[in-house]
């Protein structure tokens, strides 16, 4: 069932162009119909996969090197599915009002269904390198929905910052899955986590991996790509940057952390990282005008959060991280909603021009209020129910020294996403001032249509019911926690577990983010005179530069513009790698035979003199007399050894190759006008000489490396009770190897028939002397001829 839904993405991605045409904007809702399915297909298959029986499905891809398509849908896919599809249904409702009438939507929402397909495919897989090749059409899916804009330079270079360094990430998690697969024995990811391997090669894959995954959730110090991501259309950035995309390194960190929390370095890692990103996103949130880049910033600072949490590798961890990932997903996807449409009506997000939104706008502003209330983790909202089981995780202990590190880090930065969560809604819908004494945006903004604020609506009243009624998410979420971590026991949600030093953690942070939001003005001013100071976007931009001028400087080492100098360079490496591994372990054939007859000797001296006179050449007919005369050659020993069918090809081609040489040489000097170096005759000579002996030597070892039955001698038998011929060649050719023979001969046709076309494309036109004269008399009627 999911891999025909994979399907149905696919197919529906290629048709939105098509579909464009006839339904307009309509084309966002047929599309959402993918998501939407997937919604109720897993659905209906959620009682047992919350009973712990995951639905399994597998379509081979490669048999011959053991991959194949595998999905396993689990009770923490089914909450992902929640988020990937669900959040998704409603995005392509969202988007179906939030653009205008233009010609290009169709491919935007094809490529958008396509990234929603990719990111399906990625959070059911079950095999690595199926999980990796999704990893990357998320990556490329999202660099065309960042410079979907593309006649802005802003949205071309933001794209190609974020595929670079998520892309840079894949690579290196690419190699690590290999090397985990390698450690492992096997590349299917629930057989890897049940038996996770150990060792030194076991470990590098894992860091590798989470390379990727730190990339891919913006995770300090590769967060740079996703405030820069923000120049995309708000649904874009409602559905990758909050809900879907950013999510996929939190995936793999939930993944692999049951399994590998052990190892040396992994919480220190993880929790240093997400500490680290949680911090920073925070006060940088602070200090941003423009409401996207207030909530692309409190994404980082989440995913840290959510990083810190899953990357903990401890039940009580595990459990609240999960519950954490629905309420991000359902708070962010909201605010980013209700930003896009502040834009759409008042056409500013500056927070310094608008004013008098909540009073113009009352309903939007009730559901911006509750999203961020949610994200600053108040109470009866999903977020403080989600925040107190982290902070109730923490205090449990189980992780060491970083446990206190954690725990601080974590309160810190919820003190911090109070604060921003505060100025967002201030900044938003507040009241700052006359319109007409500061130039503020906000009492004559048009009311948005109910339809346009609905999909926003209806995840700020999952918020507020699953807030109240936590419990209505204990089998997801417990079903979620257990397929990450057996350990997991089975807890009840609730909103109020009594007075607990989570609690006071709770009340502790949001008095000091009341603070903190109170001081705002104290705080942006700092973060202003500290403003530049070098950050992840300069650091991002100085490697740009950097890697641009080596490849300038490597460019003009090597691509020097001379043919000679590329094949030489290409043939020796391409000769001279192989040939190292023969050195002191290749036994010759034995016997050796070097000739058969004095005939050969003669006629190979013949060859290999004209090849050398051929350097010493200075007239170009003559050169294509010489190289014409060793293809001779080469046909004559064909003759000697008995195979004039070879022999015959080998003179039709060297025929073919004299005649077309003649007819270019037409158009050229008759001398070689190119000087020569000094030494450059032998430096060729040198490379010529090496190659030569080198493939030489090649043929005499292949000769005795043979351990089997010879190919040849099967063929001498079969080929006349099989191939009903006596001549082994023609058998060969016309039987054999019958359809390579008529691909040798196509190549050939194509090639006399493309230089023929170039030929005479190159033959100057008639001239007017040369162009033949009308008749007299033959003009117009009326007109005689003069005698």
């Amino acid at each position: 069932m999911f891999l025909a839904l994979l399907g149905v993405h696919a197919a529906l991605a290629g048709a939105a162009p098509l579909l464009a045409r006839r339904l307009g904007r309509g084309v966002f809702l047929a599309c959402g119909l993918a998501p939407l399915a997937t919604v109720v297909a897993a659905t209906a298959r959620a009682p047992a996969i919350l009973a712990g029986r995951p639905v399994v499905e597998s379509l081979a891809w490669a048999p011959s090197v053991g991959v194949a398509i595998d999905l396993r849908v689990d009770g923490f896919a089914l909450l992902m599915i929640a988020l990937v599809s669900g959040i998704g249904t409603l995005i392509f409702g969202y988007a179906a009002r939030y653009f205008g009438p233009r010609s290009d939507l169709g491919p935007f929402a094809g490529i958008l269904l396509a990234f929603s397909g990719a990111m399906l495919g990625l959070v059911l897989a079950d095999n690595l390198l199926l999980l990796y090749v999704c990893w990357e059409l998320t990556s490329i899916t999202s660099y065309m929905l960042i410079g979907f804009e593309n006649e802005k330079g802003s949205a071309r270079a933001a794209a190609l910052q974020a595929l670079l360094i998520t892309s840079a990430g894949g690579l290196a998690m690419l190699g690590g899955f290999v090397l985990l697969g390698q450690a492992a024995g096997t590349y299917q990811i629930s057989a890897l986590l049940a038996d996770p391997p150990s060792g030194a090669l076991a470990t590098a894959g894992v860091f590798l991996a989470l390379l990727g995954a730190f990339t891919k959730s913006a995770q300090a110090p590769f967060h740079s790509w996703l405030p820069s991501a923000m120049i995309a259309p708000t649904p874009v950035s409602a559905y990758l940057h909050s809900a879907t995309m950013v999510k996929a390194g939190v995936y793999l960190v939930a993944r692999l952390a049951p399994a590998f929390a052990l190892v040396a370095g992994w919480r220190p890692l993880l929790v240093g990282v997400g500490v680290a990103t949680m911090l920073l996103g925070g006060y940088r949130a602070l200090r941003q005008h423009d409401l996207k880049l207030v909530l692309a910033y409190g994404t980082i600072s989440q995913l840290g959060f959510l990083i810190t949490l899953l990357g903990a590798g401890t039940a009580e961890a595990t459990l609240a991280g999960c519950l954490l990932l629905l309420a991000h997903g359902a708070f962010k996807a909201t605010l980013f909603m209700v930003v896009g449409v502040v834009d759409h009506q008042a056409h500013t997000r500056d927070l310094r021009q608008l004013s008098g939104l909540g009073r113009r706008l009352p309903a939007l502003a009730a559901v911006a209020a509750v999203a961020a209330a949610s994200m600053a983790g108040l109470p009866p909202l999903l977020g403080f129910v989600g925040k107190e089981a982290a902070y109730e995780s923490l205090l449990h202990g189980g992780l060491g020294v970083v446990g206190p590190i954690a725990l601080v880090g974590i309160v810190a930065g919820s003190v911090l996403t109070f604060a921003y969560s505060a100025r967002f809604l201030w900044g938003a819908f507040a009241t700052k001032g006359a319109p007409a004494d500061r130039g503020l945006v906000g009492c004559e903004v048009p009311r948005p249509a109910a339809t346009f604020v609905m999909p926003a609506g209806l995840l700020a009243v999952v918020t507020v019911v699953f807030g109240l009624w936590p419990a209505g998410l204990d089998a997801l979420v417990n079903a979620a926690a257990m397929a990450l971590d057996p350990r997991v026991e089975v807890e009840r949600l609730a909103l109020w577990h009594g007075f607990s030093p989570a609690l006071g953690l709770s009340a502790l942070t949001v008095a000091l983010g009341v603070a903190a939001f109170a001081l705002r003005g104290r705080l942006e001013r700092m973060q202003e005179r500290l403003g530049g100071l070098p950050g992840s976007a300069e650091a991002y931009a100085g490697s740009l530069t950097g890697l641009n001028r080596i490849a300038d400087r490597s460019t003009a080492i090597f691509q020097t513009g001379s043919l000679p100098t590329y094949l030489g360079v290409i043939a020796v490496l391409l000769v001279g790698l192989p040939a190292t591994a023969l050195i002191g372990r290749a036994p010759l054939a034995s016997p050796t035979v070097l000739a058969e007859s004095p005939v050969q000797l003669a006629v190979a001296a013949a060859i290999v003199g004209s090849a050398v006179a051929l350097m010493f050449v200075r007239h170009r007919f003559s050169g294509v007399l010489v190289l014409g005369s060793i293809g001779y050659g080469v046909a004559l020993l064909f003759v000697i050894q008995g195979a004039p069918d070879l022999a015959l090809t080998q003179l039709l081609v060297e025929t073919l190759s004299v005649v077309v040489f003649v007819l270019v040489l037409r158009h050229l000097p008759d001398r070689f006008s190119t000087p020569r170096l000094p030494g450059s005759q032998l430096a060729r000579a040198a490379v010529a000489g090496f190659v030569g002996v080198s493939v030489a030597s090649f043929a005499l070892v292949a000769g005795g490396a043979v351990h089997g039955p010879s190919v040849a001698e099967q063929l001498l038998a079969r080929s006349y009770t099989d191939g009903g011929g006596r001549n082994v060649v023609n058998v060969v050719l016309v039987d054999i190897r019958g359809i390579d023979t008529f691909g040798e001969i196509t190549v050939l046709l194509t090639a006399a028939l493309g230089i023929s076309m170039l030929v005479l494309a190159t033959r100057p036109p008639p001239s007017a002397a040369e162009e033949p004269r009308a008749e007299v008399g033959a003009g117009a009627p009326g007109h005689g001829v003069d005698r």
